[in-house]
């Protein structure tokens, strides 16, 4: 009898890959990627510079935040997009750990690459994993400390978190000082975690050390011609509407008259109708009016005849935000004054930063609404500069939610491993293979941290295991001596939240690319022949 010949189900161009096959390309594709962000990792981590190069775009991005990696390089390998995702899911939740989850779903899956090849099935591997990371998080949480019910202490430990966050970025040169205005900010919102009513802008010129918080809220805008600087006790009308009604907008519109009056008699008509709407915004009896969109000569001149300053082109975040924190709302239509709410501000004013003049909201009605201005003497350091403060408000405002802490330094991770491992022991099977594996990659994050600073990372973390083996478990690397230290003492101290989030999101990362077995990639869409032309 002749032998079968492969039956091929699916269609012409479509691309398959099994079994073995299938699985290294998954670790491949994934390791690669957490090898180009393992080197941002740590104080000493180094900067990745990302350039953007198009037919109407040449940006320079330089940052070492893997979040910002992850999301700017081009990747075609599906298992290092689940690798972006959790990145971009890590940066979204907290804030920070954005570079340190890449790194440990790397190392899991560098760990699982070798158990396959010793021909262990991916799911025993995953069942040892998922008893390591019940150990992992559970050595977390007892290891944890709690201050929320002490307010001098727990500020110390905002404090130390905003500086260990802000000791890899670009701001480490000024950690104390950005530390004490990020944890300002923070307490500012009275726990309520909204970071909406935290505004950056960023104005180049002058040193990183000369940012500074100031309260209220600062409007990136000009006034008008001919109108008043400076109103007391304002009652502020948002809008997003057209103020350009005396313009005819339908390019290529052809208007047949029969004399030059005619023509005259249409513009006075279009004035009449931007005059009324004028008149409609004015019945709300506003001294301030923002509109999202342009405000053209004629009803600026209206509004300056009226006493009301008139703010245009406010950008659309602006908008949102300065409807937030004065406690008013952004309306389009203007017929029915009394459901129309109005924000509210005591004094608003010019003020001049650097060489730019801004406009100042204090006494708003979201009192703890608050802006910090960045200085600095490039865009790209600005651009970094608010990258890194962004994370340390993050981490902050998780921090306030979720109270415990821990310390930093490759500590936690050594507990967590220091407990699987010691699971590992008393437990029979293949698995307690695969859980030891689990632990070496946990011990791969202080390894890498100090490989990032040029120290001996084989002596180092050997030590910093010996010592907790001698129950000293809150040792961990000092990476300005090179040393292993005391992580109370030095005040290196971590957000809870934000390692349980990276230990839990690596871990079910790797265990979606390790369960892979087969990818398949879709025939490419056939144009047809006229979109060939």
């Amino acid at each position: 009898m002749a032998s079968l010949q492969p039956v091929s189900i699916m269609k012409a161009g479509v691309e398959e890959e099994r079994s073995e096959m299938a699985r290294m390309s998954s670790f491949v594709g994934a390791i690669a990627v957490g090898d180009l962000v393992k080197s941002t990792l740590g104080p000493k981590g180094m900067d990745k510079i990302l350039q953007s190069v198009g037919p109407n775009t040449d940006t320079v991005t330089v940052t070492n935040d893997g979040a910002t990696i992850m999301k700017s390089i081009g990747v075609d390998n599906p298992a290092a997009k689940v690798l972006v995702d959790i990145s971009r899911v890590q940066d979204d939740e907290v804030g920070d750990g954005t570079t340190s989850v890449v790194v440990l779903a790397c190392e899991l899956l560098k760990e699982a690459e070798q158990l396959v090849s010793q021909k262990m099935h991916p799911q025993t591997i995953i069942s040892g994993w998922r008893k390591a990371v019940d150990a992992s998080r559970e050595a977390l949480q007892k290891f944890a400390r709690n201050h929320g019910d002490d307010a001098v202490k727990f500020r110390e430990d905002l404090m130390n978190i905003a500086r260990t966050t802000l000791s890899s970025k670009i701001l480490t040169g000024h950690k104390d000082y950005f530390s004490n205005l990020a944890v300002e900010a923070v307490l500012r919102l009275k726990g309520s975690a909204n970071l909406d009513a935290i505004q950056i802008i960023k104005k180049p010129g002058g040193f990183l050390h000369d940012s500074y918080l100031d309260e209220g809220f600062l409007l990136d805008k000009k006034v008008g011609v001919n109108q008043p600087k400076r109103v007391e006790n304002a009652r502020i009308l948002i809008a997003n509407t057209p103020m350009d009604t005396d313009k005819i907008k339908v390019f290529g519109s052809r208007v047949r008259v029969d004399g030059v009056a005619k023509v005259a008699e249409l513009e006075l008509a279009e004035k009449e109708k931007m005059k009324e709407k004028v008149d409609l915004i004015l019945s709300h009896n506003p001294t301030v009016f923002i509109n999202r969109q342009l405000i053209y000569n004629y009803p600026e001149q209206l509004f300056a005849d009226k006493g009301v300053m008139a703010i245009e082109h406010a950008d659309f975040e602006g908008v949102e935000r300065l409807a937030l924190v004065t406690g008013g709302e952004i309306c389009s239509t203007f017929d029915t004054p009394g459901s129309v709410k109005l924000g509210t501000c005591q004094l608003i004013e010019e003020i001049m930063i650097g060489e730019d003049k801004l406009l100042k909201f204090s006494g708003v009605a979201l009192g703890e609404a608050c802006t910090i201005i960045l200085r600095g003497a490039t865009q790209q350091i600005l651009d970094e500069a608010e990258r890194s403060l962004h994370d340390a408000l993050c981490v902050l405002t998780e921090t306030v939610k979720e109270t415990r802490v821990v310390y930093g330094g490759g500590c936690s991770e050594m507990v967590m491993s220091n407990a699987v491992t010691k699971l590992a022991e008393t437990t029979p099977g293949k698995e307690a293979v695969a859980m030891e594996a689990f632990a070496r990659a946990l011990r791969q994050i202080p390894t890498t941290i100090a490989d990032n600073a040029g120290y001996d990372s084989s002596d180092l973390v050997s030590q910093l295991r010996a010592v907790h083996n001698d129950n000293k478990d809150t040792y961990g690397l000092d990476m300005n001596n090179g040393t292993i230290a005391d992580m109370v003492e030095l005040g290196i101290t971590e957000s809870f939240q934000v390692k349980r989030q990276v230990l839990m999101s690596a871990a079910e990362a790797a265990e979606m690319i390790l369960r892979v077995d087969n990818i398949v990639k879709s025939a490419p869409r056939q144009r047809m022949p006229d979109q060939c032309m």
